[in-house]
């Protein structure tokens, strides 16, 4: 062999070490440096400093039961994969995440198969029935598009089918897919939490007692202590205090709760109460204000064809103008509205029902891209009234807002059934949107700042203060947002957004969860919910248009290109061995 064939011989053998070590280098190092590089515009696959944070310190195995197995139309299939690669990508970053996917129709036992079914909706699932074609036609199909979180002897069930009504079935699927990575942070986050934060229902003004409020306070318990409050002019009612200097009379004083809710008051706040709450917000607490200015109820008009919305005598509103929006006196009726069974005549031995649109209902479709409220089902509201924002102050966020279809009326207001028999002016409705539920974020002034003596003032034991720490609150000038119906005749509360008599589900309970999450955590884990997945879909018009063009472009381009290429590589090789 002569010494330059030795030469190549040896140069090839060091390149074949070469890059056999650099390969083992890049595994060996992968291995301990998880990286990904997300080249999408939207960053799709890049997840959260806060999403991060909660599977890191996970200590133990949280386990996934997820029931995406079978056989599905493309956009579940879509779901499947989507929800397999961030169970991967959480699995990337911490080996104690676990999953498996399971078909629950797997048995071909009817019976088996029932069984299994009623089991997943005993822990909290609920089934979707799918039309599929088949060979013989259409087959009906029943899926439970969620999935089980485990984690130590504590589970959750989590819906990974978001419903939205009027939303076309590619934006369901793609909004759906888009809150994955929140509802699965956030189901961690509440089986590993260990200290709970509190929050209370304020009582003693006739706020919605326990059981209309009975499922947003279970609900509640799976992330926070939850109770209930009389404030009763007692000053250490919302704030603790404690002596830190004997000698200098020095007190520190914090919240005692993370957040407070008051939901639907009817009657006036002492001056006393007013002013707790305000120096609970000033020492940086957190308010979700549920507030009516008018009294009207449905149980006004059963035996009548009409009825007057009244103001309620809260003596809150001064106090909410302070903080930054005025709660205006007013009813508001829109187009976009709920349906309403009425009794129209009889059939046999049963009445009649028919539903007819309660333009005093108004039917939300929130179109802030707040993580609060963003791609939420619509919400079911009754008699509620618009919010104006003042000038200046703290930073103001608008959440909901009715449609551009709606008006208002002043109080007093009147309610008329027969609104349902005539055919509404639309030139009357002409908007514009009014706002209805407002975030308010940052140094609030207290609505006592200058009202309070001097004597009181400068008194350390009750630390009056003027200006807040940074704090949030959300104003929603809607009770009715938060209260669940009871099941008629047994009576049993339902879950809140369930709408028994249309049997349709609102966005209310994702609303109120969402807000008390943004409250108490700030943006945290929600924060997750801004991320956006733009919906790539052909258009449908052209490609049926030209179907065969498209067809010969997928079948004969890639032929043409491997010619192409096996052409050049032909003429490359015979060009330098001809040498």
């Amino acid at each position: 062999m002569s010494k330059k064939s030795k030469n190549i011989k040896s140069r090839l053998l060091l390149q074949l070490v070469f890059v056999i070590v650099i390969i083992i280098s890049v595994n060996f190092i992968s291995s301990i440096i998880y990286t990904r590089f997300d080249l999408t515009s939207e960053k799709r696959y890049t997840l959260s400093n806060e999403t991060m944070e909660t599977i890191k310190n996970l200590d133990d195995i949280v386990y996934f039961k997820v029931y995406l197995e079978g056989e599905f139309p493309a956009g579940f299939k879509r779901l499947r994969r989507e929800t397999m690669e961030i169970l991967d990508e959480f699995r990337a970053y911490n080996k104690n995440i676990q999953y498996e996917f399971i078909n629950p129709s797997a048995s071909t036992n009817n019976k088996e198969r029932n069984n299994t079914y009623q089991i997943l909706m005993q822990q909290g699932l609920k089934p979707t029935n799918l039309q599929v074609k088949t060979n013989s036609g259409m087959d009906q199909q029943v899926i439970f598009p969620g999935a089980l979180i485990s984690y130590r002897d504590k589970q959750v069930p989590v819906e990974l089918l978001d419903a939205q009504i009027n939303t076309p079935p590619e934006a369901v699927l793609n909004n759906s897919i888009q809150a994955l990575e929140f509802k699965f942070a956030n189901a961690i986050y509440q089986l590993t939490l260990r200290n709970k934060h509190e929050i209370v229902f304020i009582e003693g003004h006739g706020e919605l007692g326990e059981k209309e409020t009975f499922d947003i306070a279970q609900t509640f318990t799976q992330n926070y202590a939850v109770g209930r409050l009389r404030i009763e002019g007692q000053i250490d009612a919302l704030v603790e205090r404690r002596l830190v200097d004997a000698l200098e009379q020095r007190y520190e004083i914090s919240p005692k709760y993370s957040a407070i809710i008051i939901a639907g008051p009817d009657s006036t706040f002492s001056g006393k109460d007013r002013f707790i709450i305000d120096q609970y917000i000033m020492y940086g607490g957190k308010v979700l204000w549920l507030i009516d200015p008018l009294f009207a109820s449905m149980d006004s008009i059963k035996n009548t064809e009409f009825t007057v919305a009244v103001e309620k005598p809260l003596d809150l509103q001064g106090q909410l103008f302070t903080y930054g929006v005025k709660l205006n006196n007013d009813l508001i009726t829109d187009l976009i509205s709920v349906s309403i069974p009425l009794r129209t005549g009889q059939v046999g031995n049963k009445p009649r029902i028919d539903f007819f649109p309660w333009y005093y209902f108004p039917l939300v479709t929130p179109i802030s891209q707040h993580p609060i409220v963003r791609n939420l089902n619509a919400i079911k509201t009754q008699f509620v009234s618009s919010i104006d924002t003042t000038i200046g102050g703290v930073k103001k966020t608008v959440l909901l807002q009715t449609s551009p279809y709606s008006r208002t009326l002043n109080a007093p207001a009147m309610i008329n059934m027969g609104i349902i028999r005539q055919e509404p002016d639309e030139r009357i409705y002409s908007g514009p949107q009014k706002n209805i539920a407002v975030l308010l974020e940052g140094e609030f002034l207290s609505d006592f700042r200058n009202r309070i003596p001097p004597e009181i003032a400068n008194s350390k034991e009750i630390g009056f203060r003027a200006k807040s720490k940074e704090t949030r609150m959300i104003v929603v000038s809607d009770a009715d947002i938060i209260r669940n119906q009871f099941h008629i005749p047994e009576g049993y509360p339902l879950p809140l957004g369930y709408d028994q008599f249309t049997r349709e589900t609102y966005g209310n309970k994702e609303f109120i969860l969402n807000a008390m999450s943004y409250l108490v955590d700030g943006s945290g884990l929600i924060s997750s919910r801004s991320k956006k997945m733009k919906l790539r879909l052909l258009d449908k018009t052209k490609v049926n248009n030209n179907k065969l063009f498209w067809q010969m472009i997928n079948l004969i381009l890639p032929l043409l290109l491997i010619l192409v290429l096996a052409v050049l590589m032909i003429w490359t090789r015979k060009r330098k061995y001809s040498r």
